[in-house]
């Protein structure tokens, strides 16, 4: 293995950890509750809150420690980015998924104190595969589960990624990625449930060249937050994207779940 893919497979790894450990990340979270049409004050969280059609309201009192003057709406994207309101050293995150929930973010949270990091596959070079983007005439929407029964995340696709492994070809349905990455691929396989996150794993892939080639580095495959809490509503794979082979790279089970 080449030292420098190993140096620079730590490295991400490294930054994806320290991610994580950030005061208000995924493993701050430590309260989640579902807004109603009927005002409601739930414990440890400042501010009344209710959903009034497609936006989910706060009204905050003065003695409310809550970065939020009287009212305010929030009308989100369903299944897309939460807003974040600050409420003292600690945030209130609100969201849609299917309705709108708020969630508290508190530093002090227990499963962010005792993170002891992400354990993984060594990388290997092997699990960088050569595929190709293939787009639709269209975007399409594409449902999900999710890690809470009775909810469904919709998400836009643009198109498939193809790969071979030992000589047989599969194709996995691609999400809108974030940030540098323009692909967003959910998936499990043979190890899921075993060495791996039962219910899904996540794969960024960059996006495709001219010619419509892209890299599937199954080394960087991480996991959602639903593997390290319980107060996640993570989308599970769509069907066809099941691999029946085990992808023995990228993050394994969390240390907390074993």
């Amino acid at each position: 293995m080449s030292g420098g893919f190993a140096a620079a497979w730590r490295e991400w790894h490294a930054e994806r950890e320290r991610v994580l450990a950030e005061p208000h990340g995924w493993l701050s979270i430590t309260a989640r509750h579902w807004l109603t049409p009927e005002p409601q004050r739930f414990e440890g969280i400042p501010g009344t809150w209710h959903e009034e059609g497609a936006a989910a309201v706060v009204s905050a009192g003065p003695d409310d420690e809550l970065e939020v003057a009287g009212t305010a709406r929030f009308e989100l994207a369903e299944s897309g980015p939460g807003e974040m309101v600050k409420a003292g050293d600690r945030v209130v995150e609100v969201a849609r998924r299917g309705g709108y929930l708020v969630r508290l973010r508190d530093p002090a949270a227990p499963v962010r104190a005792a993170f002891r990091g992400v354990p993984a596959y060594e990388p290997d070079p092997a699990w960088v595969l050569p595929g190709r983007f293939e787009p639709f005439d269209e975007p399409r929407a594409v449902t999900v589960g999710a890690v809470v029964e009775g909810l469904s995340h919709v998400y836009s696709s643009p198109g498939v990624l193809r790969f071979t492994r030992a000589g047989e070809e599969f194709a996995l349905t691609a999400f809108n990625g974030k940030g540098a990455a323009a692909f967003s691929v959910l998936f499990t396989d043979a190890t899921s449930g075993v060495t791996t996150y039962a219910a899904n794993r996540s794969l960024s892939v960059a996006a495709p060249d001219a010619g419509g080639r892209v890299e599937l580095d199954f080394n960087r495959a991480v996991n959602l937050p639903c593997a390290f809490i319980d107060l996640a509503t993570c989308p599970l794979p769509p069907a066809e994207n099941r691999l029946p082979f085990a992808v023995e790279a990228g993050e394994q089970i969390p240390w907390e779940r074993r």
